[in-house]
């Protein structure tokens, strides 16, 4: 059942908490209770900015030309294409809740699949696949990265359902994003949203330790910190690229050492959402 306005305007006044919730998973009974109600069968995946990824090392191919590099955003367009049904939503829960000031809070969430009928109409609009793609790439453009895959979460607070037919298409920035709470999280459901397989991201000898990669907002997750006049890259990273983006000395780098992500990628998000 639609979830009616009031629901929405609640659940973002609770937003600014979510740090709190987060650190009460850690609690064993409440930690499994809320993994079963608002994350179980998920698989999300961070997407790698398509900027950054033009300037990857793509291990296992050879390449001649920079237009030749495969992009992450392409397992995007694969699912608009393969959708049945595309809903864009009118704006962005968390940048709204948040009063953004660094990002467009009209750029919301694309759902896929059968169980967007469900969702309330005044929070958004069924598109055609056209409008779809070039919602997405308006996204990229705006400096959002997206994230992939199945999450319950959406599921519930949209009130839809079947859960395993909502595709949901994050759009997301570093100031204001939800999973921003990935640190806080039981590590069961942390686990749940992921980096893209594949992807690693490593600090060179080049840096300079000036510290705008560790600075508010940069990084989703606050996985990378200054050490003894370094930057180092902690186990939370979800490999969004956003640190190498920053790095005025160019000092970060990201692999993606598996040429077959795109496809693997692909399979992971079909393993747990149908959006035929």
């Amino acid at each position: 059942m639609a979830r009616p306005l009031w629901f929405v305007k609640l659940l973002k006044k609770t937003f600014p908490n979510r740090s709190l919730i987060a650190k009460a998973t850690n609690v064993p009974l409440i930690g499994g209770l809320v993994d079963k109600i608002f994350f179980e069968g998920d698989d999300v995946i961070y997407l790698p900015k398509d900027s950054v990824a033009q300037k990857t090392i793509q291990i296992g191919r050879k390449l001649d030309k920079p237009e030749e590099i495969t992009l992450p955003s392409e397992i995007v367009h694969h699912f608009i294409e393969k959708a049945n049904k595309h809903w864009i939503m009118n704006s962005c829960i968390c940048r709204d809740a948040a009063t953004c000031k660094d990002y467009p809070i009209d750029y919301g969430c694309l759902f896929m699949g059968e169980a967007v009928d469900d969702i309330n109409p005044h929070l958004g609009r069924l598109v055609t696949k056209e409008e779809a793609h070039d919602y997405v790439k308006k996204c990229r453009e705006a400096g959002l990265v997206h994230l992939i895959g199945r999450n319950k979460l959406d599921a519930q607070w949209l009130g839809v359902s079947p859960g395993d037919k909502l595709l949901t298409v994050c759009n997301c920035c570093p100031c204001c994003c939800l999973w921003k709470m990935l640190p806080d999280l039981n590590p069961e459901i942390g686990r749940k949203i992921t980096k893209m397989s594949g992807v690693e991201v490593i600090v060179t000898d080049a840096c300079v330790g000036c510290g705008t990669c560790s600075e508010e907002n940069v990084c989703f997750v606050n996985a990378i910190s200054l050490i003894d006049g370094k930057a180092v890259i902690s186990a939370e990273c979800r490999g969004c690229g956003r640190c190498v983006e920053v790095c005025p000395e160019q000092a970060i780098e990201l692999t993606i050492n598996n040429p077959e992500f795109i496809s693997e990628s692909i399979d992971r998000v079909s393993s747990v959402v149908d959006v035929e």
